[in-house]
């Protein structure tokens, strides 16, 4: 694995796209029910953060993937590294979708990415948590 002092790069920095994905989706949301134009905005930036954040993530996961045999072996590191991609993909359009007029993005298409993205997390999630939890790679006992 790729780490520092021990500590697995990509397992620390996932939290945050993560976190920022459904921040964005529920910030869709919320603009959807109030109208107020602060849940717009803070979806613009947790979409874009989720996206430039995610593209950390990738880095070192990708730097895993290729660099660990007992991680490039099993058929779920290449299903969660297939769909992660395509989340991140979707995550840029997302993004870049509102850059031009945040307000009007949302509804509907916005908020449609969005949910999709919350559905790729938890795909993606599931692959990769697979890898840690059934083949213990990224823990102390496993590669």
């Amino acid at each position: 694995m790729i780490a520092i002092a021990g500590h697995p790069i990509h397992a620390m920095t996932v939290a945050f796209p993560i976190a920022l994905t459904f921040c964005n989706f529920g910030a869709d949301a919320f603009y959807w029910w109030t109208g107020d134009v602060f849940w717009a905005r803070a979806g613009v930036w947790a979409a874009g953060m989720a996206f430039l954040i995610g593209l950390a993530a990738a880095a070192s996961g990708t730097m895993e993937l290729l660099m660990v045999a007992g991680i490039r072996a099993r058929a779920s590191a290449w299903t969660h590294a297939a769909i992660a991609v395509a989340l991140l993909s979707i995550l840029g359009a997302n993004w870049g979708y509102r850059l031009h007029g945040y307000e009007t993005a949302v509804l509907p298409y916005g908020i449609l990415l969005s949910g999709f993205c919350v559905v790729m997390v938890g795909a993606t999630g599931w692959h990769g948590g697979k890898l840690v939890f059934d083949y213990r790679l990224g823990t102390s006992n496993g590669s």
